[in-house]
């Protein structure tokens, strides 16, 4: 078994964007800065935006966080957006999810303005993914993609895990994960298998893969019977059980295979945080590009 490394990559990343941040900042003045907005005291949602801000901090990102009431209306939420929207020091805002009432959570999220999208969640961002031929793409048109997904494929990339020509099955269909990791794997020139919960012989699909990437939260549902020899299995699942924290793969199920994978703690879940520090580092860039739009050349970090 190959262990990746998801602490250690990163780590490497966010020294990466600390170091392109110097940069600006000493070219520019400028430092990227990030709002969030955390509505209710959910505990769990607390200690998530604590751990944001301090990244940011740590990257020399400046962060502006916003509490609202748990009762807060969509158009208390939406008014909140607009201001952050119009404020010129606000590159990326990422809102808290899930609200105590989800169920506008969408209307909120298609507030924001797209080029401060740093969640990836927004309809025109979703779009401009699906509509990139390869990772060229992507990087060209800067576009801002969920964290999670844009997460894995680093790590794939920097554990030079192949890709293009490869059968990737991607268990879960959720716009935060699923759909935008198969999008990334496509750009990748992978062949790309998306599976839920109504998909048959779910099994046998993944054990025909070269990845496998598990993001359906059932603790231990992926076993050695859905995994095989010389593949990569990526584990998205966070768990809570009463034995503690645990993935979607059965870890020690599969623990003496022939296979890389991450694991949990430790694996993919590092890198989400890291990857909102480039989504904020992008929105910076890309709308500083605009702004100067009608001048020769571009920022470059």
């Amino acid at each position: 078994m190959i262990l990746i490394d998801g602490k250690k990559i990163s780590e490497e990343k966010r020294l990466e964007i600390k170091q392109k941040v110097e940069k600006i900042k000493l070219e520019t003045g400028k430092v990227p800065g990030l709002a969030t907005i955390l509505v209710g005291e959910d505990p769990a949602s607390k200690v998530y935006i604590g751990s944001k801000i301090k990244a940011c901090r740590d990257a020399g990102i400046r962060s502006f966080h916003h509490s609202l009431a748990a009762d807060s209306s969509k158009e208390d939420i939406a008014a909140l957006i607009k201001k952050l929207n119009a404020d010129p020091e606000i590159d990326g805002i990422l809102l808290q999810l899930p609200l105590p009432d989800n169920s506008f959570a969408d209307e909120c999220v298609n507030n924001i303005d797209p080029a401060k999208d740093v969640d990836g969640l927004h309809p025109y961002n979703a779009g401009l993914l699906n509509l990139s031929k390869n990772r060229n793409d992507i990087t060209e048109k800067n576009i801002l993609v969920s964290c999670t997904p844009s997460g894995i494929i680093h790590l794939l990339q920097k554990s030079n895990v192949q890709m293009e020509g490869k059968t990737a099955v991607v268990i879960g269909r959720s716009n935060l994960v699923g759909k935008p990791l198969s999008m990334l794997l496509l750009a990748n020139n992978a062949t790309v298998i998306m599976a839920h919960s109504k998909t048959k012989n779910l099994k046998e699909l993944c054990k025909s893969a070269d990845i496998v990437i598990a993001a359906i939260g059932k603790p231990k549902f992926i076993n050695k019977d859905f995994i095989k020899d010389g593949a990569c299995a990526i584990d998205v699942g966070i768990n809570r059980t009463a034995e503690g924290l645990c993935g979607d793969i059965d870890f020690e199920s599969v623990k003496d295979m022939d296979i890389t994978i991450t694991p949990v703690p430790g694996g993919v879940g590092p890198m989400t945080i890291t990857m909102l520090l480039d989504n904020t580092l992008k929105a910076f860039v890309g709308r500083k590009a605009a702004q100067c739009a009608a001048k020769p050349g571009r920022l470059e970090v």
